[in-house]
C-alpha cells in the first residue's frame, strides 16, 4: 500500500484531479443556479401572497429534511445512474435557503421607498424589479452564499449515483482503487473551493450593491 502522504501520486494525476474539481463547480454551479431559477418566482409568489408562504417553505422544508442518500435511492430506479438524478437532489436541497432569503430581503425593504417609487409613477412591476429586488440583493445574495456552500459539501455525496466531483477520490481513497492521499486531497480541495466560493460571492455582492456600503461607512461617522 502506498504511503498515505504520497504527494508524487497528486503530482502524476493532476489530470484527474483537475477533471474531479470541474466536475465538482459544475455540478455545484448547475444546482444553485437551477435552486434560483425556481426559488425567485416562488420567492416572489410568496411574497405578493402572504398566505402562499407556510405551504411553500413547508414543501420546501419537507424536501430538506430528507436525507440525500435516500433521495438518490428513490430516484434512481426512475432517472438511473445520471446528472439528472444527482441535480434533482442537491437542487432540492437549495429550495428553502433561497425563497426564505428571498422573501427576508423583499420584506426587509422600506415602505416608505415602495411609497416614494409609487409617488413616481412606478408600477408594481417597476417597483419590484428597480426597486425592491435591488434593495433586497445582499439578504438574497446571503441565502445563495449559503446555498452554494452547502452544495459544495452535498455534491461529493452524488459519487453514489455515479457523479460526486471530488467526492470520487474521498471514496476511492477509502477503498483499494486508490491511495490514502486521494482522500486528503478531495477534502482538502472540497473545502478549498467552499471557502473560494463564498470569497467570491461576496466580491459579486459588494461590486453590485455600492450604495450598501456607502450606508455602513455613513453610519460608522
Amino acid at each position: 500500500m502506498r504511503p498515505f502522504w504520497d504527494w508524487e501520486w497528486v503530482g502524476s494525476h493532476l489530470d484527474l484531479v483537475g477533471e474531479k474539481v470541474i466536475e465538482h463547480l459544475w455540478l455545484t454551479f448547475l444546482a444553485v443556479a437551477v435552486g434560483l431559477a425556481i426559488s425567485v418566482p416562488l420567492g416572489i409568489l410568496a411574497y405578493r401572497r402572504r398566505r402562499l408562504y407556510p405551504p411553500i417553505t413547508w414543501l420546501a422544508g419537507l424536501l430538506y429534511t430528507i436525507p440525500s442518500l435516500a433521495l438518490f435511492a428513490l430516484l434512481t430506479p426512475f432517472t438511473g445512474l445520471t446528472t439528472l438524478t444527482a441535480e434533482i437532489g442537491l437542487v432540492s436541497y437549495t429550495l428553502l435557503i433561497l425563497i426564505r432569503n428571498i422573501v427576508s430581503g423583499l420584506v426587509a425593504v422600506p415602505d416608505d421607498v415602495k411609497e416614494a417609487a409609487r409617488g413616481m409613477g412606478l408600477t408594481e412591476r417597476q417597483i419590484l424589479w428597480g426597486v425592491e429586488l435591488p434593495m433586497a440583493l445582499p439578504v438574497v445574495v446571503a441565502g445563495i452564499r449559503i446555498a452554494s456552500v452547502t452544495t459544495v459539501g452535498l455534491v461529493t455525496v452524488t459519487v453514489f449515483v455515479g457523479k460526486g466531483g471530488l467526492g470520487y477520490l474521498i471514496l476511492n481513497g477509502f477503498r483499494p482503487l486508490l491511495p490514502d492521499i486521494a482522500v486528503l486531497v478531495g477534502l482538502g480541495l472540497s473545502l478549498l473551493l467552499a471557502v473560494a466560493l463564498d470569497g467570491a460571492l461576496l466580491g459579486g455582492q459588494r461590486l453590485l450593491t455600492p450604495w450598501a456600503r456607502a450606508a455602513k461607512r455613513g453610519a460608522a461617522t
